[in-house]
């Protein structure tokens, strides 16, 4: 881009523009509108700068090349699709092909109007000039977006994770690309089967850097993401704490309601823990009765009791225990069942990597290697608790004496990104 003076209204229109998109990064409000109205306005002034430049001066190819894009840029900096400011944009690469800027404009102007193959070729055109962090940002977003119910989602949002990381390469105090990072390896969490921990471990650490960078620290959407991590490393209490911090900076994400539903499903486990499955002694009794003397499975397992657990992973252990009810809660995962053993002792069952429907009350559920936490999570006023054993492999649990089969498997996606930068 050339160089301009500061007098010059294409020069005062480019601060603006900058000034105008930190507004859009960095302001949130309860009320969308407002926002939109704040957008609306800056935009207005910054189009008022550039209808003042005398045409004249538009006449040379760099400088009509350098208005179109800043017009063009202008008009996209809202959440919808805006064909005039495609048009400008268009005008301002087919003029200077080397507005790197412009081409990555145009790249988020056509996926709002969903058209993601042209907004990628953007992106890859860009790369193709050398290597820039800003762009490798998108192009890993987009391709999660792509990635979406396609036949080879995992290996589209492996590239995905491959972009992020190029973009840290490039600049590791960057937290806008960990926080790319992070999204990239929690989708990938998903689209695996959810059984991989160490998914959720490196996005989280992800995160934690993007919480260096003072700008990227200001984004709602890192606390609520990294939120969404601890509570499926049912880290409980620092996913309470994130969305409540993410509630705070911005409204308009309704964290609230996850803070609502997270403690209701405490609740629900804690109750159903402390109430033993609301379930009298002989019905109980004649519950356990069915469950097999000794495990048939393998002679080299120790049988165990949720009493004799140790905290974390339990080696050479399995236990048998039979299923007293389903949890219900507002989020698909993971499954949550109440389960007694053989002494009629009550604890959580936590289910990652399992479809709906699979176990059911009364089925006889074998554990093997069961990792056992006990839990006491502090909210405001209030301690949950209860004791849980979570399975994250299909190969960790039999359900009726019976191994789980390849169908038995569940497959989700989340996306973090809701719409592009």
């Amino acid at each position: 881009m050339e160089s301009l003076d500061d007098e010059d209204p294409l020069t005062r229109a480019a601060i603006a523009l900058e000034e105008l998109y930190l507004i859009r990064d960095t302001f949130f409000s309860s009320d969308p509108s407002v926002k939109k109205e704040r957008l609306d306005q800056g935009a207005s002034q910054v189009l008022a700068l550039l209808d003042s430049v005398p045409l004249e001066h538009r006449k040379p190819s760099s400088r009509r090349a350098l208005f179109e894009y800043l017009r063009g840029k202008a008009l996209d900096v809202g959440s919808e699709y805006s064909k005039e400011a495609e048009d400008h944009l268009s005008k301002a690469v087919k003029l200077d092909p080397s507005l790197s800027d412009a081409w990555s404009c145009l790249g988020n102007c056509f996926w709002k109007k969903d058209d993601l193959i042209a907004a990628k070729n953007c992106f890859v055109l860009v790369l193709k000039k050398g290597p820039d962090k800003k762009i490798l940002r998108q192009l890993s977003m987009l391709e999660r977006r792509i990635a979406k119910g396609s036949s080879n989602e995992a290996e589209v949002v492996e590239e995905s994770i491959k972009h992020a990381k190029n973009a840290v390469s490039l600049d590791v105090k960057d937290g806008q690309s960990w926080y790319t990072l992070g999204n990239a390896y929690l989708t990938s969490f998903f689209v695996t089967g959810t059984w991989d921990q160490s998914k959720l471990h490196q996005s989280l650490k992800a995160y934690q850097n993007a919480e260096k960078d003072e700008l990227a620290n200001s984004n709602p959407d890192l606390y609520f993401n990294c939120a969404t991590v601890n509570r499926y490393l049912e880290d409980y209490e620092r996913a309470l704490k994130g969305f409540h911090a993410a509630s705070l900076r911005d409204p308009g994400l309704h964290a609230d309601e996850e803070v609502e539903k997270l403690t209701k499903l405490l609740a629900r486990l804690e109750d159903a823990m402390v109430n033993k499955g609301w379930m009298k002694g002989k019905k109980l009794a004649n519950l356990l009765s069915t469950l097999p003397l000794e495990n048939a499975t393998s002679d080299k397992l120790k049988q165990a009791n949720i009493a004799t657990l140790q905290e974390g992973l339990n080696r050479g252990i399995v236990m048998l225990c039979k299923c007293v009810f389903s949890i219900r809660h507002e989020n698909p995962i993971p499954l949550y069942y109440l389960l007694a053993d053989a002494e009629g002792s009550f604890f959580v069952l936590s289910v990652y990597s399992l479809r709906e429907g699979l176990i059911k009350e009364g089925d006889t559920i074998t554990l093997f290697k069961p990792c056992f936490r006990h839990f006491e999570v502090h909210w405001h006023d209030k301690v949950y608790r209860f004791s849980s054993v979570r399975v994250d492999f299909p190969q960790q649990i039999h359900v009726n004496l019976k191994p789980t089969t390849p169908q038995d498997a569940v497959f989700s996606t989340i996306h973090a990104e809701h719409v592009p930068p």
